[in-house]
């Protein structure tokens, strides 16, 4: 399986949720749990169920980020220098309509769909690969769109 980018602040915020689930709120929930399974009935037991369902959602989590984690290939992006737009680099580019676009490329995880894009997303695909004073094409939802792009740095 191929292992996926994610960058380092990404990756640390991610082990760092996994700890807290797992250290945290998994032994707090499962205290609750116990708790309301103690008070009789569980059919007609709304706490034991909300419980439950608050568990399995913790559960779920854990298990996509160990997932995320055990696959992850690391991108320390301070390290980065170039003028060519890479994971992790942060893009000033502009359109036809002198509108410019300011935003970091990063995993899925990471993507917030503004300041932050998915390096899958079709603004993180067009502009990947590409250098300083290049035009590219973005497929959009609401027609085709295209950029130049200005600058590529790395560090904050």
């Amino acid at each position: 399986m191929e292992k996926k980018p994610i960058s380092r602040a990404g990756f640390d915020a991610l082990l760092k949720e996994l700890k807290d689930l797992k250290e945290n709120q998994r032994p707090e929930i499962l205290k609750i749990v116990q708790w309301a399974r103690s008070l009789g009935d569980l059919s007609e037991n709304a706490d034991y169920s909300a419980a439950k369902e608050k568990q399995r959602q913790i559960d779920k989590r854990i298990q996509f980020i160990e997932g995320v984690v055990g696959n992850a290939n690391v991108v320390d992006v301070e390290s980065l220098t170039g003028n060519r737009v890479v994971f992790g680099a942060k893009v000033v580019a502009e359109d036809d309509d002198g509108n410019r676009m300011q935003c970091r490329i990063l995993s899925d995880i990471e993507a917030d769909g503004r300041s932050v894009i998915s390096c899958t997303s079709p603004v993180g695909r067009a502009l990947i690969g590409r250098c300083v004073g290049d035009t590219c094409v973005v497929r959009l939802p609401s027609g085709e769109r295209e950029y130049e792009i200005l600058s590529v740095t790395f560090k904050d």
